[in-house]
């Protein structure tokens, strides 16, 4: 549900690297397909400073862009360029390695003002994948809209993938795929064995003016907002074959599983996912294509801000924005987000 500020993104220039290897990290890389038992290898690895550092060595920028442009979704929110989020204490790694994105907390700001945030978008695209977060908090109150996803060119055309979403005090985290083609992109709802979420919204075809896409909500309470902060955080995953489909993941931290946390995931040995989007019923090779991953958290616009009075939360919106102290925990705590192949 993030609208067609995909368009944004293709407007600024990016170093796009298809299936190329990063070099922020700190052990050896592995690029490589599935192996025959199913066990994926890491492509790409950010963990702590791996996020904001300027990798002179090799004359390249940062793995992620600090986007700065207006809110396209009509948050009240001014995103910073790293520089001024880092001067902020908006962008930081802690003393334990863990990376911090938060919104302003601090400054004066009247009712229907704008409040400083940020918005990182990864300079690595991708065709496929197994794609991980593993997060020890996540920005919560109300007016708050926080997500993790991916998007690729010229949007809706490129889709986008929605892994982490959720407004306000909402319980549940809310999965979603947009599509923008004519290439027929829908959940099988026949066969509800495929995934343990509940459907929101069957048809993934998304426009600029109907962007709702094909939405799963996720069974647990501990998936979003409060309930995922108070269980000390945990792991969410895509995985995306194209000759299967598109499946997602929750795991709360004391059910991480161990071949994850040894970094040789195997996808098989999950269960049952979260979220499932057949490739029998989405054609994923035509509709989903270049994907740089996005993690950012905006405040009210046009969902958040839309569905507010529906929410429990008090006031207005707009109202909420003067109240500093609603987002001294809107922020993300990353322990580290990865990329296998």
């Amino acid at each position: 549900m993030r609208s067609f500020h995909r368009l944004v993104l293709a407007a600024f220039p990016l170093i796009t690297l298809v299936g190329a290897r990063s070099y922020s990290r700190h052990f050896p890389i592995t690029i490589g397909r599935p192996s025959t038992d199913g066990t994926y290898t890491i492509q790409d690895y950010y963990q702590g400073e791996d996020f904001f550092k300027y990798l002179m060595i090799f004359h390249l920028p940062s793995d992620w862009d600090f986007y700065t442009g207006s809110d396209p979704v009509g948050g009240n929110v001014i995103y910073q360029n790293k520089s001024a989020a880092q001067s902020e204490r908006l962008a930081y790694v802690n003393s334990d390695g863990t990376t911090v994105l938060a919104v302003d907390s601090t400054s004066t700001v009247a009712a229907g003002g704008d409040r400083d945030a940020v918005r990182i978008t990864s300079q690595n695209s991708y065709n496929s994948g197994l794609f991980i977060m593993d997060a020890s908090k996540m920005p919560v109150g109300c007016s708050t809209w926080p997500s993790f996803w991916t998007v690729g060119p010229n949007w809706p055309y490129g889709g986008e993938i929605d892994i982490v979403e959720g407004i306000n005090d909402q319980a549940k985290n809310q999965m979603t795929l947009h599509s923008g083609t004519s290439h027929s992109c829908t959940i099988d709802t026949d066969d509800s064995s495929e995934f343990t979420g509940s459907v929101l919204s069957s048809n993934c075809y998304s426009t600029e003016t109907s962007d709702s896409g094909c939405s799963i909500m996720d069974s647990s309470s501990t998936s979003f907002a409060y309930g995922f902060n108070n269980a000390g955080g945990g792991v969410f995953a895509l995985l995306w074959d194209n000759s299967a489909g598109m499946s997602m993941w929750h795991f709360a931290r004391a059910d991480i599983p161990s071949d994850l946390t040894a970094r040789a995931p195997t996808p098989s040995n999950w269960g049952t996912p979260s979220g499932f989007w057949s490739a029998q019923t989405c054609d994923i090779t035509d509709n989903f294509y270049e994907h740089q991953m996005v993690i950012d958290t905006t405040i009210c616009g046009n969902w958040a801000g839309g569905a507010y009075s529906q929410s429990g939360c008090p006031g207005t919106c707009t109202d909420m924005v003067a109240n500093a102290s609603n987002y001294v925990d809107a922020k993300w705590v990353l322990n580290y987000v990865a990329v296998y192949q």
